[in-house]
């Protein structure tokens, strides 16, 4: 594992990364490259097993929120990204699989409170027009 320096360099390799194929209007190959004609078509089956698995709800969970988002596609990229991830992190550090860092990321705070300021700011920032009430 050497020869990657970080987990972004073997995702690139690998095909993970988003992508622009388009360039001053011209379209670009959409072929994948390197050693992602390999490896990542394996790594979107392992994630679709997984998610399917019960034997690991935090990588389901993950997948089950992105899909909201993102869209099922994406969403399957992005666990094969964090699949392709642990894998690094397991061989490059020589330890196991720790399922607990991924199952804390999806536990949301318990004292989640904001202020009416900070709700206006947020919602102006989503595109909502603020309007005032009058009685």
């Amino acid at each position: 594992m050497d020869v990657f320096p970080t987990t972004k360099h073997i995702c690139s390799w690998a095909g993970l990364t988003p992508t622009n194929n388009e360039s001053a209007g011209k379209k670009k190959s959409a072929r994948i490259s390197r050693a992602g004609c390999y490896i990542k078509p394996l790594l979107v089956q392992c994630a679709t097993a997984v998610i399917k698995s019960e034997k690991h709800p935090e990588i389901r969970n993950r997948y089950l929120r992105l899909k909201k988002r993102r869209g099922h596609k994406r969403a399957i990229i992005a666990i094969a990204r964090m699949l392709l991830t642990a894998i690094y992190n397991i061989l490059k550090n020589k330890e196991s699989y720790n399922a607990e860092l991924y199952k804390k990321s999806d536990v949301l705070p318990v004292d989640r409170e904001i202020t009416v300021e900070q709700a206006i700011l947020l919602a102006k920032a989503q595109g909502y027009r603020i309007m005032s009430v009058t009685t």
